[in-house]
C-alpha cells in the first residue's frame, strides 16, 4: 500500500512510517522542512515537500491508495493556525483526495471535540478539529476517524482500549496510536467509523477487527 501522511515529521507520523516500512508499504510523509528530510528517510520512509497551508497538494499526490493526515499547528499557536492548518490543511487533503481518486482517508482528531464550547483554552483547538471531521464524514471519501486520548512517550504496550462512548480523559501512547492507525488502513470494516483510542488490555489488531463498517459513529461487535 502506498500511503501519503500529513504532518509527516510528527510524532506519530514518524512511527506509522516506520511501522508501514517495516511491513513492505511505501510511506510517504509530507513535511515542510527540508532538514527533515533525514529522518524520513532514517525512518524508512518517502519525504515529500510541500507546504500544506500555501501549497498545491495534488502535485504531491503520486500514486497515493490511501491519505493520513496526522498534521497539527502544534502547542503555542495562536486560533489562526488552528484554523489554518488543523481545519484548512485537513480540508485541501480531503479536496486533494477527492479530485484524484483516493478513496481512502483516516484523520487523527482529538477526544473532546464533542464539547468544543466548553473546553477553555482547548476550544479553538477542539473546535478546528470538530469542523475537520465533519467535513471528512460528509467528503463521500472511506473515511475513519481516529480521537486518541492525552498522548504520553511511553513504550507501546501493543495493547488498547477502542471506546465509542465518547467522554473519557484516559492516556494513550504514540505507540499505540501509531499501530492503530496502521491496522486501520488495512481494515475495511473500519471505513465510516469513529472511536477513542486509550492504552487497554486488547491487542490492536484485535480491537480494529472488532469494529464494524457502518455511516456514522462507530459500533462494537
Amino acid at each position: 500500500m502506498d500511503v501519503l501522511i500529513a504532518g509527516g515529521h510528527g510524532q506519530i507520523a514518524r512511527r506509522l512510517i516506520r511501522i508501514l516500512a517495516r511491513n513492505g508499504h511505501t510511506a510517504r510523509g509530507l513535511i515542510r522542512n527540508p532538514d527533515h528530510v533525514a529522518d524520513l528517510e532514517a525512518d524508512g520512509g518517502h519525504p515529500v515537500l510541500c507546504d500544506l497551508e500555501h501549497d498545491d497538494l495534488r502535485p504531491h499526490i503520486g500514486g497515493a491508495e490511501a491519505i493520513v493526515f496526522a498534521a497539527g499547528a502544534g502547542p503555542g499557536s495562536g486560533p489562526e493556525r488552528k484554523q489554518t492548518v488543523d481545519l484548512g490543511a485537513a480540508v485541501k487533503c480531503i479536496e486533494a483526495a477527492q479530485a484524484l481518486g483516493v478513496d481512502r482517508f483516516v484523520i487523527v482528531s482529538s477526544i473532546g471535540t464533542q464539547d468544543a464550547e466548553h473546553a477553555g483554552p482547548m476550544r479553538a483547538y477542539l473546535e478546528a478539529k470538530a469542523a475537520a471531521d465533519d467535513a471528512l464524514r460528509t467528503s463521500g471519501l472511506s473515511w475513519t476517524i481516529v480521537k486518541p486520548g492525552m498522548l504520553t512517550d511511553e513504550p507501546g504496550s501493543g495493547t488498547v482500549d477502542i471506546a465509542t462512548a465518547f467522554g473519557r480523559r484516559d492516556a494513550v501512547s504514540r505507540d499505540n496510536v501509531a499501530l492503530v492507525l496502521y491496522h486501520v488502513l488495512l481494515a475495511d470494516n473500519t471505513i465510516r467509523t469513529e472511536f477513542e483510542l486509550f492504552d487497554g488490555p486488547t491487542p490492536a489488531d484485535v480491537a480494529v477487527q472488532s469494529l464494524q463498517r457502518g455511516d456514522g459513529p462507530v459500533t462494537v461487535l
